[in-house]
């Protein structure tokens, strides 16, 4: 089991913001064009389907005249769409090469069953996340109608504190991971986000311990989840698998065992592929 102690190097927790959503001064903008066109691309980690040419110039920390000019570029490639109110989304060809990631493909094709068999025992939403940087990136979704309505989506990212997924790639993420996220800012997303690096410590050595990372309304009001760590054939965690659902109705302690048997289960297929 890996331990880790607290140094608290950097700003305040609640003190910083998220690389992803807030924006950055001209000082702090790339300098190549690719950097830049890419910053504009980074605008929408926010989860937000469409931004103004003001929403995006303000994010990537770039002036107007030159962000119309890059995202003029990217319309015209197909990595973004205008829309018939005069703001940007993510266009179709960004979907199509991110369905061509290896690694992500591969998961997702080998978690599916397990996916199926969650959601079929709990009707609840279930996961499939992988860890990305500071972040929890979810590369698939099962839910249906008796499933309660989350914030979730597929190809959605939320920060690692407040997740159960999250909480699994940060306890077994080692010192560094949680040390970065602690200097990054912990942002309170509701009255129970635990944003104090010494209760956020503690609790992810109980996720060591119990084998399950848990979510009681860290992320969203009303919501909780479970989710164990899938381990690749190294040892190394990566992915983890989730059930999520209403904090009235899903019993995430009942449901511990079930995630943890899924997930043992996915880890030695994974382990088999080699």
């Amino acid at each position: 089991m890996i331990r880790f102690s607290i140094q608290r190097n950097g700003p305040l927790p609640g003190g910083g913001r998220s690389a992803n959503i807030g924006g950055m001064s001209e000082e702090e903008a790339p300098k190549s064009v690719l950097a830049r066109g890419l910053s504009l691309l980074e605008a929408f980690f926010s989860g937000e389907s469409e931004l103004s040419l003001g929403e995006i110039a303000d994010r990537s920390g770039l002036p107007k005249p030159t962000t119309h000019r890059l995202l003029t570029e990217l319309v015209t490639w197909g990595a973004l769409e205008r829309s018939g109110r005069g703001t940007y989304r993510l266009g179709a060809k960004l979907f199509l090469l991110g369905q061509l990631v290896p690694r992500h493909r591969m998961l997702r094709q080998a978690a599916l069953p397990y996916l199926e068999e969650l959601y079929r025992t709990s009707q609840e939403n279930v996961h499939l996340a992988v860890p990305d940087d500071l972040h929890t990136l979810f590369l698939e979704k099962l839910s249906g109608r008796e499933s309660m309505a989350i914030r979730s989506r597929v190809g959605g990212r939320m920060p690692v504190h407040c997740t159960a997924t999250g909480k699994v790639f940060l306890a077994w993420g080692g010192r560094d991971r949680f040390q970065r996220a602690v200097a990054a800012g912990l942002p309170r997303l509701t009255p129970r986000t635990i944003v104090l690096p010494g209760l956020l410590h503690r609790d992810l050595a109980r996720t060591l311990d119990r084998g399950v990372g848990i979510n009681l309304e860290e992320s969203e009001p009303g919501v909780v989840a479970v989710a164990a760590p899938v381990l690749g054939p190294r040892g190394q965690v990566v992915a983890a698998l989730s059930i999520t659902g209403h904090a009235h109705r899903l019993d995430v302690d009942r449901c511990a065992p079930t995630v943890r048997a899924a997930a043992t289960a996915m880890s030695t297929q994974l382990t088999a592929l080699g």
